[in-house]
């Protein structure tokens, strides 16, 4: 079975380093996840969130208040539910444009539960929590593609895009 974890270092990564960006871990048996993901905070503004999805190259920032996760605006939300609505993205907190109903996978998941999981809610990113919901890490459909063998990634996006 393999697991979920931030602590395996014996394959091939995504390594930002220093500066506590992105991390894609790789264990000898083939799991992955991205640890370290940015996050912002409910109370911060669109643009903010906006700011932060620029400077990782990312269409995601996962929403966190104590650490905990309440929630991920992407950048079709803040499209759809700022732009296009004519709204002043300065003045819209993320709190009022992130989802809210996620789905998540802790540590002690494996990787094909994560999958199936991706494949059945068709998500491209499973937020990796602990037992208190702290955010440690995040299992997107892009790791699987880069990290994953060749048929279990069709198959993800295959089941992902239907």
């Amino acid at each position: 079975m393999m697991q979920l974890c931030r602590f395996g270092v014996h394959g091939a990564g995504n390594r930002r380093g220093e500066g506590g960006k992105e991390e894609t871990w790789v264990r000898a048996s083939g799991t992955i996840m991205t640890s370290n993901p940015q996050t912002v905070e409910p109370s911060k503004t669109v643009v903010d969130a906006a700011r932060i999805m620029t400077q990782e190259d990312a269409g995601v920032v996962h929403v966190t208040e104590n650490g905990r996760l309440t929630g991920m605006v992407t950048d079709r939300d803040i499209a759809i539910r700022v732009v296009a609505e004519g709204k002043d993205p300065k003045s819209i907190t993320v709190r009022e444009v992130a989802s809210t109903n996620l789905v998540t996978i802790d540590l002690e998941q494996d990787l094909d539960e994560a999958l199936r999981s991706m494949a059945k809610r068709q998500v491209r990113r499973l937020p990796v929590v602990m037992e208190d919901g702290r955010l440690v890490g995040v299992v997107a459909q892009a790791d699987v593609a880069r990290q994953g063998h060749d048929t279990q990634t069709g198959q993800v996006v295959q089941e992902i895009s239907q």
